[in-house]
């Protein structure tokens, strides 16, 4: 289906541009936000006569969203979660939870407007993009943690605190590994060794 977009929407086009989307994405998603018109000589013609409206309505919330992003961008909010020794969740952190996280650091942004492709189940540091507006995305560092002191020790060090027994117990055994390999080879070459002094 060819649909003039109404605004930029990201990896598809800029405002006025028609483009081909799939019948199901512009039904539920693009026409119902009022992001898209069906492409139609009449919704052309419409859309020539408001472009100018629609441009200076965009640039106003652009402006807004700007101002906003200065505000949020590189900001850190801290997530305390129950985890196993290995940093996995016992659940997951989701876009509603860092919108709330950051709306509670005091800036109002929505479950729409967080950019998680899929949701978060480690604890650790974490960037998660936010989307004031379609041209104004910003950037924040989500610290999932399992205390508050954890969460100063990762954003410290910059890394996740994740028990290291498990690593251990893989060094040992790759060394245990190792040496049971070497094990073969050296009774061969000590077996080479003396089979010349028996003859």
């Amino acid at each position: 289906m060819d649909v003039i977009l109404m605004e930029r929407v990201e990896s598809l086009g800029q405002m006025g541009d028609v483009v081909k989307v799939k019948t199901g994405y512009a039904r539920n998603y693009l026409l119902p936000r009022g992001k898209a018109l069906r492409a139609t000589e009449d919704n052309r013609k419409q859309f020539e006569t408001r472009r100018v409206h629609l441009e200076a309505a965009n640039l106003e919330r652009r402006g807004e969203a700007e101002a906003v992003a200065g505000k949020v961008d590189g900001i850190t909010v801290v997530l305390v979660r129950q985890a196993g020794e290995a940093g996995q969740l016992y659940g997951s952190v989701s876009a509603r939870d860092i919108a709330d996280s950051v709306t509670e650091s005091g800036v109002e942004v929505t479950r729409p407007q967080i950019r998680l492709d899929r949701p978060i189940k480690t604890i650790g540091l974490h960037a998660v993009r936010i989307s004031l507006h379609p041209e104004v995305v910003v950037t924040v560092t989500v610290n999932v943690a399992r205390s508050e002191d954890e969460a100063e020790v990762q954003a410290k060090t910059g890394r996740a605190l994740i028990h290291r027994e498990e690593e251990d117990e893989a060094e040992e055994a790759a060394g245990e590994a190792e040496t049971a390999a070497e094990a073969p080879a050296e009774a061969a070459a000590e077996a080479g060794e003396e089979q010349p002094a028996a003859s």
